[in-house]
């Protein structure tokens, strides 16, 4: 786990409750995205805790960054607005979650948990703006999109994947066992050349 925070005594909250959590090791506590980008790619953390409202380089930027330089790292913003567009450009710069400060410790612990097991953690108010947007695409785009490079389970799991479903409810759905479902996955990544799940529902969603 890692904080990126600009505010102290947040900064040392979050700190706080990670270290006050069994199974959870807090490795490193930054105060802004250029130190992050110096201090994260050596210690890679599996969790990063992101501020989208960093000075200088914005969270937004330090995650598009991030991501290139620890792969497989899974981000969660923590902001203090809900505007739409801060909320895209996060999730299209490859964030796995984003919520909304301030946040009960409880709240915290069950979003790093829900990443961890492959879903996008987000407070109520900002998934809404998420799934009236899906909708949207939908109504637009997404009904008439084909992927013809995919297969008929690969694009049911891309499918799933945008709608927020975490692996084992993918599995359960689709009877099928998680290493199913995880090289279905696999293959969808491979085909849409994107490296994430956040990647490929922007390629779902946008295409």
């Amino acid at each position: 786990m890692a904080i990126v925070e600009d505010s102290t005594p947040v900064r040392e909250s979050l700190k706080k409750i990670l270290e006050g959590t069994p199974d959870l090791d807090c490795v490193a506590v930054c105060a802004s995205g250029e130190e992050a980008l110096k201090k994260l790619p050596s210690v890679r953390p599996d969790v990063v805790l992101m501020d989208i409202g960093l000075p200088k380089m914005s969270g937004v930027e330090c995650v598009k960054m991030l991501v290139q330089a620890v792969p497989n790292v899974l981000v969660v913003m923590l902001t203090v607005h809900d505007d739409d567009e801060p909320i895209f450009n996060s999730l299209a710069a490859g964030a796995c979650g984003y919520l909304h400060k301030p946040l009960r410790a409880e709240e915290l612990i069950a979003a790093i948990n829900e990443v961890c097991a492959g879903g996008s953690p987000m407070t109520s108010n900002i998934a809404r703006k998420v799934v009236r947007a899906f909708g949207s695409k939908q109504s637009t785009q997404v009904k008439s999109l084909v992927f013809p490079e995919l297969t008929d389970r690969e694009r049911t799991v891309l499918e799933y994947l945008a709608r927020g479903y975490i692996y084992k409810e993918i599995a359960d759905k689709m009877e099928v066992s998680w290493h199913t479902v995880h090289t279905h996955i696999r293959h969808v990544y491979e085909k849409l050349h994107v490296r994430s799940r956040t990647e490929a529902v922007a390629v779902y969603l946008g295409r």
